[in-house]
């Protein structure tokens, strides 16, 4: 009888190696496959660059009054605007569908503008899509310290505004294409300002086309 028990658990030990192996094994083969994939394909995010931005009105208001609870008088932002955003493609093996892109402004950390909707757009090997979305904000409120940052900006001459996209893409290889990932983009752009009235900060009318060809930051 304690023979039979010690066989029987000789097997049982065994047949759990040979199933702790097999899914090791598997496991294996699966980072081998993995990995041979990523070696020829060698996957690479777009570039993004912000070749040029037309500023059409960047002005800021404020009444100078002191707010009160019933009647607040809040400092707002027009901006108006035109860039010129390309995006590069480096893969030779993978195709990019952009398939859901929002563009806007942002200042300091705050949207100064509404989200305007890019094309859906395919990029095939080594291709590059150009977009030229105008940018809007008419009297966005802002928060009280972006005046006065607004106006340290005016004393050194330009304000550094955030050309921003957000949206989705897919990955295109051969037949296959994958699910939606996320792509975030983040492009500086440093506009000159002007005016001597401390209440209107920005620029306006004659439009001012600035070439900046400045380097996106892109998370996918």
């Amino acid at each position: 009888m304690t023979k039979d028990c010690g066989h029987h658990n000789k097997d049982r030990q065994q047949l759990l190696r040979r199933v702790f192996a097999a899914i090791l094994g598997f496991i294996l083969l699966v980072l081998l496959v993995i990995f041979l994939i990523w070696i020829i394909l060698r996957p690479t995010k777009p570039r993004f660059v912000l070749q040029d931005a037309t500023v059409y009105a960047f002005n800021l208001s404020s009444s100078g009054a002191i707010p009160s609870p019933t009647a607040p008088t809040p400092n707002t932002l027009t901006l108006t605007m035109q860039v010129t955003l390309s995006a590069f493609n480096p893969n030779h093996r993978i195709g990019v569908y952009y398939t859901k892109l929002d563009a806007y402004a942002s200042y300091r950390g705050q949207q100064v503008s509404l989200a305007t909707a890019l094309p859906p757009t395919y990029q095939g090997h080594r291709d590059t899509a150009v977009w030229s979305p105008f940018l809007y904000g008419t009297a966005v409120p802002v928060s009280p310290f972006i005046l006065e940052i607004l106006r340290q900006d005016k004393t050194s001459g330009g304000v550094l505004v955030n050309v921003k996209v957000n949206g989705r893409v897919k990955w295109k290889v051969g037949t296959w294409v994958s699910g939606r990932y996320h792509i975030n983009v983040n492009c500086p752009a440093y506009i000159r300002l002007a005016g001597d009235d401390e209440d209107a900060i920005g620029v306006a009318a004659p439009a001012v086309k600035f070439q900046l060809f400045q380097s996106c930051i892109v998370d996918v």
